[in-house]
């Protein structure tokens, strides 16, 4: 099984416009996540899926900086632009992993993958934030097998879902199997994911305080144990809803 972990990337964001390059203590916020996501054992390849919009020619002028292997398509109907972009680096698996998750761990990703792959063909979707939460927000992470993705970008009339790419999926459990991957305890209320500025200098004081970027999950939770104080910086702010 060929695993392909598509990052969504644009410039365009109503609430931090440009978010996905923002410095996060020398390294722009994409590239932060790519690094993480490629240290992950269970993925084959990773590739930036960004859209034809003129600003995110920024986007691609860094894949190819980088060498990352990059792909364009619809900005408003991001389901098509993953299923474009999976179909042509042959994913057998998608993982859906967002560019505003500059914490992403490889070790969470390779876990909800081994869950995913250890229940084929039966399971077409495993998540670690459906139907129940308890990861951090910004560890989110989505397998979809590439034949339940194509359904749903056949079937799916709905361009708010389609916008979000898996709610075809996850919102017809009668017509999709789907697992959900669980963490032992809820720390679903931690905010670490970046929509706001507020969210940018929490992983920014994150990063400033390890040095680099090869600690993991845990060891954030360790930190904050430590620093309480921190997760105040964007507590109050609220996801958005669609």
């Amino acid at each position: 099984m060929r695993v392909v972990a598509v990052v969504q990337a644009r410039m365009g964001s109503t609430r931090l416009p440009g978010k996905v390059l923002q410095d996060i203590v020398g390294e722009p916020m994409l590239g932060r996540c790519v690094t993480r996501l490629r240290r992950a054992e269970s993925l084959d390849e990773v590739v930036i899926a960004t859209t034809r919009q003129p600003d995110d020619e920024r986007i691609v002028d860094l894949c190819r900086k980088r060498g990352w292997a990059w792909f364009r398509g619809s900005e408003g109907d991001v389901l098509d632009r993953y299923y474009k972009a999976a179909s042509e680096f042959g994913a057998d698996a998608v993982v859906r992993v967002t560019s505003d998750c500059p914490l992403i761990d490889p070790e969470v990703v390779d876990r909800v993958v081994r869950e995913f792959a250890d229940r084929q063909p039966e399971v077409d979707y495993a998540s670690n934030t459906f139907p129940q939460r308890t990861f951090p927000r910004g560890l989110d992470t989505e397998v979809i097998r590439f034949d339940a993705l194509a359904r749903a970008w056949r079937e799916d009339a709905n361009p708010a879902w389609r916008e979000h790419v898996t709610p075809y999926i996850w919102r017809r459990p009668e017509s999709f199997t789907i697992h959900s991957v669980m963490n032992e305890t809820d720390c679903s209320a931690m905010r670490w994911t970046v929509d706001t500025l507020e969210d940018l200098r929490f992983v920014r004081r994150v990063f400033e305080h390890f040095g680099h970027d090869v600690f993991s999950w845990r060891d954030v939770l360790k930190a904050l144990d430590k620093h309480p104080e921190w997760l105040e910086i964007n507590r109050h702010i609220q996801q958005k809803v669609f």
